[in-house]
């Protein structure tokens, strides 16, 4: 007897919500600490980004493979008052941009949709197969 180790719809669909769940979340970390100057360690906040991977060998569904921290530089303000400014007076702000991180929450958003309505989809069909056989 062959065991058939293929995801089904459902299975793809779920692994999708889970994974673009913890994107949004990702997305969400970063706006909230858009402005957030220092996270502890005397330097401000770094945008954390979501990678995806396939399961299955690329025949199932996705997940995050891991949650990587953007090292580009800090955006660099001019506010010679502020008690965190250099001694040219800028403070260094998180390198978090938030028009794609809108851009991005609404494709996080958008993907999550669709895989809902995936699962919404097989369901009207088991319904549709049971009052069949009725």
């Amino acid at each position: 007897m062959e065991v058939n180790n293929t995801f089904s719809p459902i299975d793809i669909a779920i692994s999708g919500l889970r994974a673009h769940s913890k994107q949004i979340e990702v997305i969400s970390s970063n706006v909230t600490n858009a402005r957030t100057t220092d996270v502890g360690n005397g330097q401000p906040y770094r945008r954390l980004e979501a990678i995806f991977e396939t399961d299955g060998g690329g025949i199932g569904g996705v997940s995050i493979d891991e949650i990587l921290v953007d090292m580009s530089d800090f955006h660099m303000i001019f506010d010679p008052g502020n008690p965190k400014a250099d001694e040219q007076g800028y403070i260094a702000m998180p390198n978090v941009n938030l028009p794609i991180e809108m851009m991005n929450l609404t494709i996080a958003t958008r993907a999550y949709q669709a895989n809902a309505a995936v699962l919404k989809r097989y369901q009207q069909m088991v319904e549709t197969t049971l009052e069949l056989l009725k």
